[in-house]
């Protein structure tokens, strides 16, 4: 394909602009972006190439809060939701957003209508994902370079800000441009109205946050509409997918990836009736061909070897050295219509409930075609379950949860479902040793990072894991 060969090419170029990006927005001696001579084509490179990989490093950091994976160490901060320094992820979101800010201003100055319109979706997206994370963050301030202590600012305000940055850039890719976006664009190659799609399932996206139903209802007509329109970026095999990378090092004997009993159950027919076929192509069975979890905060327990616990494996759909950074999908766009219609419209939720689930499963397949025969008919006989198959009048939101909960495996947008679900998943408990500050409760936020707080102490806001971001009170 064109596109994967010029893939390694683009890819130097943007190492090259990487390295040469600010250290932080706080850094302002002198700022390394240096956006007198940084293309905006080379900028773009870069910023679609890390968005996807901070939604990867967002999905890291929280698949282990809704219980997608679990530590083979009792105890380990990430299962039992001690306070995490994040100053990894707070710097590579700040990176991308500075990028950004660069490309936007000499959009302007240039009128490359199209490189705007695609840098704000872009901004609207990693400053959406930072205030999930954080809450009160810099942003009006966090780009100037004027100052070494920017302020914060309101998380409820900084969304209002990304619903806005969508809505120009939608405006925007539809004027003209002095400059064309190509294959310097890691997720669409230039396609702006594969943009607009991705730009109004954002809004769906933020929109349900706040349980704005007939707003996200109205922004998901205009969105994706199959598969073939998902916003993702593909990895090869000089550098590839990092949840492959997490994979490998598993199977070498450097832990990490494995799998969350309360996960398993959720497909193996434990917490549901049936059992779930797209279990085997998400993740490995034990040495001897079970799906065993593992339980989040005790750790491997009674069976330290490596084969008796499920884990990521290398190869699968999620995990190949190839496989795509999931951004947004046409199977989450049909959950969240399915939730925003169920209050008013249930045979659309429970159209839409179905749909979501297709979509999900049509992602997965195998290599031998008498493997994939099978997939199909277990398939079909899934969606004709009783206990998935249950008709309009019986669809809760329950069911919608759980079956997104399946479909976003990985993505660090369950956890924001996490928090405005109370964290009600069937069966999900609390981890074994948790962190006692929780009293008793689910984490709700992340701690700023320590990096944060040293140099900007003064300003970051006292809060504890458990203060809930404004849409989740």
């Amino acid at each position: 394909m064109k596109f994967r060969n010029k893939l390694t090419v683009l890819i130097c170029t943007s190492v090259v602009l990487l390295a040469s990006a600010c250290e932080s927005f706080l850094d302002v001696n002198e700022n390394p972006n240096n956006p007198e001579d940084a293309p905006v084509s080379g900028l773009l490179t870069n910023s679609t190439l890390e968005t996807a990989r901070n939604v990867y490093r967002a999905g890291s950091a929280t698949s282990n809060y809704v219980q997608y994976l679990a530590s083979p160490n009792p105890g380990s901060s990430s299962d039992t939701m001690d306070p995490v320094d994040f100053s990894s992820t707070w710097f590579n979101l700040y990176n991308v957003m500075t990028d950004l800010t660069v490309i936007i201003d000499k959009s302007t100055e240039s009128g490359a209508n199209h490189y705007l319109g695609v840098a704000q979706i872009l901004m609207a997206l990693n400053l959406g994902m930072t205030v999930d994370f954080f809450g009160d963050i810099p942003y009006s301030e966090g780009f100037d370079f004027e100052t070494v202590t920017p302020a914060y600012d309101d998380d409820e305000e900084l969304y209002g800000r990304v619903l806005s940055l969508l809505d120009q850039g939608i405006a925007n890719l539809q004027l003209e441009t002095t400059m064309s976006i190509g294959d310097d664009d890691f997720i669409f190659q230039g396609d702006i109205a594969q943009w607009e799609k991705f730009a109004y399932s954002l809004k769906a996206r933020y929109l349900i946050h706040t349980q704005s139903y007939s707003e996200a209802l109205t922004a998901l007509t205009n969105g994706f509409v199959s598969n073939s329109d998902d916003a993702k970026v593909f990895f090869f095999e000089q550098a590839f997918n990092p949840w492959a990378q997490v994979a490998i090092n598993n199977a070498n004997l450097l832990l990490g990836g494995w799998i969350s009993e309360q996960f398993i159950q959720a497909m193996d027919g434990t917490s549901y009736p049936t059992f779930d076929p797209r279990l085997p192509l998400m993740v490995g069975t034990t040495s001897t061909g079970e799906f065993v979890g593992t339980v989040n905060g005790a750790g491997r327990g009674n069976a330290p070897e490596q084969g008796a616990r499920s884990t990521l494996i290398p190869g699968q759909y999620y995990t190949s050295t190839t496989s795509p950074i999931l951004i947004s999908t046409y199977a989450e766009l049909k959950f969240i219509e399915a939730e925003a219609a169920l209050p008013t419209d249930r045979n659309r939720a429970y159209a839409a409930y179905l749909a979501g689930i297709e979509a999900h499963m049509d992602m997965l397949s195998y290599d031998e075609e008498e493997d994939q025969a099978a997939y199909e008919a277990a398939k079909a006989a899934y969606l004709a379950d009783p206990s998935v198959a249950v008709g309009a009048a019986a669809l809760t939101l329950d069911l919608i949860m759980k079956e997104k909960y399946v479909a976003l495996f990985l993505h660090p947008e369950t956890w924001n479902d996490a928090r405005r679900f109370d964290y009600a998943y069937k069966d999900m408990s609390l981890p074994e040793n948790l962190n006692p500050d929780l009293n008793g409760e689910f984490i709700r936020r992340l701690a700023y990072p320590n990096s944060e707080v040293s140099r900007n102490g003064n300003n970051v806001p006292q809060v504890s894991l458990l203060d809930r971001i404004w849409w989740d009170q």
